[in-house]
């Protein structure tokens, strides 16, 4: 599982997506699950940063989850439309 850290703002984006992208690479799993329970403080950057590993994942042929999701991440994705491509981990 791939863990985001506790703040993901524009100022951490780029960075966040260099180690989940790397952290990609190495996972020999089918499925891409990323942990978002330790966000604390995020703002939009944080989807921009899910939707880009979530690009990263189907490239190398895997699947893409979120887990453990807070409600107003959930919510930001509501708004810009893109919530049925983070979909909830089983």
């Amino acid at each position: 599982m791939l863990v985001i850290p506790t703040q993901l703002t524009h100022a951490q984006a780029a960075a966040c997506a260099r180690m989940l992208a790397q952290a990609l690479q190495s996972e020999s799993q089918p499925q891409a699950v990323v942990d978002a329970s330790p966000l604390q403080a995020f703002d939009s950057s944080a989807i921009a940063v899910l939707l880009e590993c979530r690009r990263e994942a189907l490239a190398m042929g895997k699947t893409f989850a979120v887990a453990h999701m807070p409600a107003r991440l959930r919510e930001l994705a509501v708004v810009y439309g893109v919530s049925e491509l983070l979909q909830p981990a089983a």
